[in-house]
C-alpha cells in the first residue's frame, strides 16, 4: 500500500489554495489546509474527509509555528509538499495608498509568505522528494502599474524561491513557485471580468487551471511555472528588453 503524502497549504479557504486543496485530496492526498476564514475552511473541509482545517493568520508568527506543529504531528513529522499561497490584494497608485495598506501587503504576501517557508522547512528535510511551492504571481515577470506593492512582493516570492531551489539542494528538498496571470477568483470583481480579453496570455484562466499546475510542479522539476504557459514569452521579453515591454503596458494603459 502506498503512503499517503501530505500538503500544507496557506490561503486555502478560496481561490487557489481552495482549487489546489480540492485536486489534492481527490487525488488522495492528506491536505492541512491553512486560512484565516474559518467558515470558508468548514465549507473546505465538509468535501473531503483528508482535509484538515488550520485556523492561521500567516502574519502571527507563533500561530505559524502552532499550525506546523499540529499538522506535523499528524503526518509524523513529514510533509511532500508546502503551498505557501496565502496573499492580498492592493490595487491603485502607489502614491496614493495608505501606508498602513502597504505595509499590510508586505506582511502577508512576502513576510507572511517566508515565515511559513521557514516554519515548514524542518517537515520538508525530513521527506524526501518533497517540495517547497509558493503562488508568486504574473506580475512577478514585470511590475504591473496600479499594482505596485503586490508587484514588488511577489517579485520577493519569486527570488526567494530562485535562492532556495539552489539552497535546499543539499537537503533534498526542491523549490518552485506558481506564476498565475489572470485567475477567475474573488479579487476579480463583475468589471474586472468584463474587461478582460477572452484569448492571450491575460485571458481569465480557472483556479482549476493553477491546481493542475501545481500538482504538474510537484511531479516536475522546473523552478517557474507560467498559467498560461503563453506567459513564459514575456518572461523571455522582460529579460532581453524591459524597456520594450515597459513601454507597451504604459502605451496599454494610455488607451
Amino acid at each position: 500500500m502506498t503512503e499517503q503524502r501530505s500538503i500544507f497549504i496557506t490561503g486555502a479557504a478560496s481561490g487557489i489554495g481552495r482549487a489546489v486543496a480540492v485536486l489534492f485530496a481527490e487525488r488522495g492526498w492528506l491536505v492541512g489546509a491553512a486560512d484565516r476564514d474559518a467558515a470558508g475552511l468548514a465549507a473546505l473541509a465538509a468535501t473531503a474527509s483528508t482535509i484538515v482545517p488550520l485556523t492561521l493568520d500567516v502574519a502571527n508568527r507563533d500561530g505559524v509555528l502552532a499550525a506546523f506543529a499540529e499538522f506535523g504531528a499528524q503526518t509524523g513529522g513529514t510533509l511532500d509538499c508546502l503551498l505557501s499561497n496565502a496573499g492580498i490584494d492592493a490595487k491603485g497608485p502607489f502614491g496614493d495608498m495608505a501606508w498602513q495598506r502597504v505595509r499590510q501587503v508586505v506582511e502577508v504576501n512576502l513576510l507572511g509568505a517566508m515565515s511559513v517557508i521557514h516554519a515548514a522547512l524542518p517537515l520538508l528535510r525530513a521527506t524526501p522528494g518533497s517540495l517547497c511551492l509558493s503562488t508568486a504571481s504574473g506580475s512577478a515577470i514585470f511590475g504591473v502599474g496600479g499594482m505596485a506593492a503586490y508587484s514588488a512582493t511577489k517579485h520577493g516570492v519569486r527570488g526567494l524561491t530562485e535562492a532556495l531551489s539552489v539552497e535546499l539542494a543539499g537537503s533534498g528538498v526542491r523549490a518552485a513557485d506558481l506564476l498565475p496571470g489572470i485567475i477567475d477568483t474573488g479579487m476579480l470583481t463583475a468589471a474586472d471580468k468584463a474587461a478582460l480579453p477572452t484569448e492571450g496570455m491575460w485571458r481569465v484562466m480557472p483556479a482549476e487551471a493553477v491546481a493542475e499546475a501545481a500538482w504538474e510542479a510537484y511531479h516536475g522539476d522546473k523552478v517557474h511555472w507560467f498559467i498560461p504557459p503563453e506567459l513564459a514569452e514575456l518572461d523571455r521579453q522582460s529579460t532581453a528588453a524591459p524597456e520594450a515591454v515597459r513601454d507597451a503596458l504604459i502605451a496599454r494603459a494610455m488607451i
